[in-house]
């Protein structure tokens, strides 16, 4: 499989009516983990809730979190529309191959994406597990993936000092 070039890509990340705080906090979270550029919400039940918020390192200060009426309709046209979600005929995600400027849309928790937006995405994938997922494990997934078959993984251990908490001084014996 060939590795995608992500370096210098647009990825965004659009929430189907959310419904959790403590999923979209987590969603923010891996956004702030994977590099995603921007988290857009469609829906009313997130900010009734947002008060409860749990972005426990504050990417919503570094990430824009904005409430849209639509997902699509004013994304860049070099943006390619991927729907995750579990779809007759979608793409499992290990075989997908990510656009180097991807806008992610997941369905709520309780509920799927529409129809209208499957129709008009350019890629639907699904991750072939035994059962669904919740929507922050999900997105930690898609972007994990887009992550591991990137053309400029950053394996060093500065990644590691620079990532791990502040408490975190272990290291692996015999490995300098």
């Amino acid at each position: 499989m060939m590795k995608n070039d992500v370096q210098n890509s647009t990825v965004m990340v659009g929430l189907t009516n959310p419904k959790s705080p403590s999923n979209v906090g987590a969603v923010m979270r891996a956004a702030g983990c994977y590099g995603v550029n921007e988290v857009i919400y469609t829906g009313q039940r997130y900010q009734q809730a947002a008060k409860f918020s749990t972005d426990t390192k504050n990417i919503s200060q570094q990430i824009p979190l904005t409430p849209v009426e639509s997902l699509i309709s004013n994304k860049d046209e070099n943006v390619e529309v991927v729907c995750v979600e579990l779809v007759e005929g979608a793409t499992p995600l290990p075989l997908f191959e990510h656009p180097r400027n991807a806008l992610y849309i997941l369905g709520p928790e309780d509920g799927s994406i529409s129809q209208k937006l499957v129709d008009e995405a350019d890629h639907v994938v699904y991750i072939p597990t035994k059962g669904c997922m919740n929507l922050a494990a999900t997105v930690n997934v898609v972007l994990y993936d887009r992550l591991a078959k990137s053309e400029h993984l950053d394996i060093s251990n500065e990644l590691i000092k620079q990532s791990r908490d502040t408490n975190n001084k272990i290291k692996v014996k015999n490995n300098n």
